[in-house]
């Protein structure tokens, strides 16, 4: 059921559409692990760091609503369920209980990494038949790599 009829041509708008699914998915997961990192985040460092982790969650959650209301304009139903972020995200496992500084860090290149591999993937993808889509992963994929050169930084 369309609701909303998209301008692209439907195997454009599958492209368009599979993108913008597979990029909601990743960040609503990385704006999980990361508050899950935040909330259990231990050592010197903790302060700096939790307050990191919060920015990453602001960044996430403001760039998962801009890409499920594209979703929405284009007339493809955006899902952001739990259920749905977990089966599909590219986010590796995150450690359960406490988290040593250190290995908080390393939790976030890690996760920030491969969302930014993905949401690479996805600019490509979007190139042809969506550019309004592309520079919206464009964005998204810089502001990403801002956040991973600084976790990167953190453990030197």
């Amino acid at each position: 059921m369309y609701v909303v009829k998209s301008p692209l041509p439907d195997a454009d708008l599958k492209a368009v559409a599979d993108a913008l699914q597979g990029a909601l998915v990743d960040l609503v997961d990385l704006s999980l692990v990361a508050k899950q990192v935040h909330w259990n985040v231990v050592g010197p460092r903790f302060r700096s760091i939790h307050l990191q982790l919060d920015e990453v969650v602001d960044s996430a959650r403001l760039h998962s609503d801009t890409v499920a209301e594209r979703a929405a304009t284009l007339g493809v139903s955006p899902d952001g369920r739990a259920a749905t972020v977990a089966a599909r995200s590219g986010i590796g496992a995150t450690p359960e209980g406490w988290v040593k500084d250190t290995d908080a860090v390393k939790t976030l290149v890690d996760a920030l990494g491969a969302v930014i591999t993905r949401m690479r993937e996805r600019v490509a993808t979007t190139a042809d038949p969506d550019p309004v889509s592309q520079d919206i992963f464009i964005g998204i994929t810089a502001d990403l790599e801002k956040h991973h050169w600084m976790f990167q930084a953190e453990n030197g």
